[in-house]
């Protein structure tokens, strides 16, 4: 088995759509109309091999919301990133307007930090 695809809920498909292709930087997959005011919205790596495609779903069903709902109010994030230099990526992603719940931190030699997407999640990025 292989991971293909791994999902985030998220409460605008168009805002979603703009924060992580123009500011986290990930290549837009698919944008396929699937009925009402749905998409199948996949973005992947840029500039990389790995074939993994986040689906940013609406949420739409009660219990996505409350799933997405229950992870942000406990400051759970949904997924990780990995970044090569952490300090640099904060930066970055400052410059792009994007709020940060977590600074920059270090435990036991794993560099970490989580910032809000604006579609109802938190994200946490790593460096290892």
């Amino acid at each position: 088995m292989k991971i293909i695809a791994m999902s985030i809920f998220v409460n605008s498909q168009d805002k979603a759509q703009q924060v992580y292709t123009e500011k986290l930087g990930f290549k837009l997959k698919h944008n396929i109309e699937i009925g009402g005011d749905f998409r199948w919205l996949t973005v992947t790596e840029e500039n990389s091999n790995n074939p993994v495609e986040i689906v940013l779903e609406p949420n739409e069903s009660p219990i996505a919301k409350n799933y997405q709902d229950g992870l942000y109010a406990a400051g759970i994030p949904v997924t990780m990133f990995g970044v090569d230099n952490l300090e640099k990526e904060y930066e970055i992603l400052l410059n792009k307007g994007i709020e940060f719940y977590t600074k920059p931190k270090e435990v036991e030699g794993v560099k970490y930090a989580i910032f809000d997407d604006t579609c109802g999640n938190l994200i946490q990025i790593v460096e290892q």
